[in-house]
């Protein structure tokens, strides 16, 4: 139309959550490209078609590496998107690679602070949540060797319930059929160093609630907010935990604000 102003077009990098992959991104990605948005949708070490076992991976920067690797390459400012626990992947690559990010998005995702310690906000959320919680997620020891080291595995009770509740049945199967173990890493990160202001905290971040979440439910995503403070806060009404296959254009209206307020002209 004419005297319309021109979107601006990102490069959008999707992390996934514990126990998923880049598979979880296939209705949004092809909407952000149709767009004119270039997509990269990375599956983290033990995830996705990723060939590592999670019992390989024994630390939280382990776990990031396909990410901070695919990051490396690129020779533009991305906009990362954090699902759930994806949204600690990001921060860790904000604090090292705080420069070529333009903007972070958490999609009802864990973001941690500068003033405690990583695994700040993942300890809060285990300590409020209420016993059972979890229903039939398996939680083990990665091995003999190794007894600090949790791996986790979400059961289909807890995807049905606590994930996908809003999903479609067929989005729920598919769940059910390509999610693999995972971990916390709740030990590594207690040890690990504090994100920075320099780093982590340099980067602008937009929070995106979902306001039916089961999983991080929408009192713990405002409590990070109140947290650690962030430019922009959306919502995305009636979606579920699983907002990138429960609500996938109302994520998808959410990312181009986001690409047309914090990306520069090209």
């Amino acid at each position: 139309m004419a005297g319309e102003a021109k979107k601006k077009t990102a490069h959008f990098v999707l992390v996934h959550g514990a126990c998923h992959g880049a598979w979880t991104w296939f209705k949004l990605k092809p909407l952000l490209e149709s767009a004119g948005h270039r997509v990269t949708a990375v599956d983290l070490a033990a995830s996705g078609i990723n060939c590592k076992a999670i019992q390989q991976v024994p630390t939280f920067r382990d776990y990031t590496d396909p990410l901070l690797h695919a990051l490396s390459l690129v020779d533009e400012k991305v906009i990362v998107v954090g699902h759930s626990l994806g949204g600690m992947n990001c921060a860790l690559a904000m604090e090292i690679f705080p420069e070529k990010i333009a903007a972070a998005v958490f999609l009802s995702a864990f973001m941690p602070d500068t003033l405690h310690s990583p695994s700040f906000v993942l300890d809060q959320y285990c300590a409020r949540a209420p016993a059972g919680a979890w229903l039939d997620t398996e939680f083990a020891p990665a091995s003999s060797s190794q007894p600090d080291f949790m791996t986790m595995y979400f059961g289909p009770e807890f995807l049905c319930s606590k994930l996908y509740q809003l999903c479609s049945k067929e989005d729920l199967e598919l769940g059910k059929a390509l999610v693999r173990p995972s971990s916390l890493f709740l030990h590594d990160l207690s040890k690990a160093a504090k994100f920075t202001e320099e780093g982590y905290g340099s980067v602008r971040r937009v929070f995106v609630i979902c306001n039916e979440d089961q999983g991080i439910n929408e009192e713990f995503q405002r409590w990070m907010i109140q947290n650690y403070v962030v430019e922009e806060v959306m919502e995305i009404k009636e979606s579920d935990h699983m907002a990138m296959l429960c609500e996938p254009r109302k994520l998808f209206d959410c990312l181009s604000q986001i690409a047309n307020n914090y990306t520069l002209d090209r």
